[in-house]
């Protein structure tokens, strides 16, 4: 029987494949350039098919309960642009850079008022207590129960002497989940570098020194306001 799109996804899924689309268009020039792609259009439709196969792969974590919910819906696609590029022999660094390149470029057709808003919001003191709440239920057991595919992490106050205004240590990621279910080890840490632009193009510093992906007991996402020009 063939494999389906959980529900919660599928009611995204025109907004995902745009999404797809659009990267695809930015990223064109690149992949032309960089990996050295001779006909484009089979590119695009091998992404776009193996997006497909992505879809009905997406852990459920509780939707629109779960903010790690919108991390898989923004971030899941480049899993099929890694694969597909790897296949073609691209090799690993230059995927990542497409990538992050691509994604910036993506970020950067939102209007910069709604960007900084959005990063505002997201160091707001009502955001944080959102955060503490959420972290304090990913690690409740009843919740990794129900939802084994989902991130796990701790909220971070800051310390006498520390210069970050908050933290998250994610002690299982969902991405980690779905690499080592589906093959993907290899071009797993592309993904976490898209954090930084996903960040900075919203106003916030992202600091980070390790990762699960790279064999680290957690990742130490620490956040601050970038200044204001």
């Amino acid at each position: 029987m063939a494999e389906t799109v959980h529900p919660f996804y599928a009611q995204h899924r025109n907004a995902m494949e745009a999404a797809m689309r659009h990267r695809l268009d930015l990223a064109e020039a690149m992949l032309c350039e960089r990996a050295h792609v001779s006909d484009i259009h089979a590119i695009r439709r091998e992404v776009m098919d193996e997006f497909e196969i992505v879809l009905t792969q997406m852990p459920y974590v509780g939707g629109t309960a779960s903010r790690m919910s919108d991390f898989f819906m923004r971030l899941m696609g480049f899993m099929a642009i890694s694969r597909v590029l790897r296949r073609h022999g691209v090799p690993l660094p230059v995927i990542g850079e497409i990538e992050r390149e691509t994604y910036k470029a993506q970020l950067l057709t939102v209007p910069e008022a709604e960007r900084l808003a959005s990063g505002r919001q997201f160091m707001s003191s009502e955001n944080q207590a959102l955060l503490r709440e959420q972290a304090a239920k990913s690690t409740n057991a009843s919740h990794q129960d129900a939802f084994p595919e989902d991130f796990v992490y701790d909220f971070v106050e800051p310390g006498p002497g520390d210069k970050f205004e908050f933290g998250i240590n994610y002690k299982a990621c969902g991405f980690c989940k779905f690499a080592a279910r589906h093959g993907d080890k290899d071009i797993l840490p592309n993904i976490c570098g898209l954090d930084f632009d996903a960040y900075a193009t919203r106003g916030i510093r992202l600091e980070r020194t390790q990762t699960l992906a790279g064999g680290a007991s957690h990742c130490n996402f620490r956040f601050s306001r970038l200044p204001s020009e």
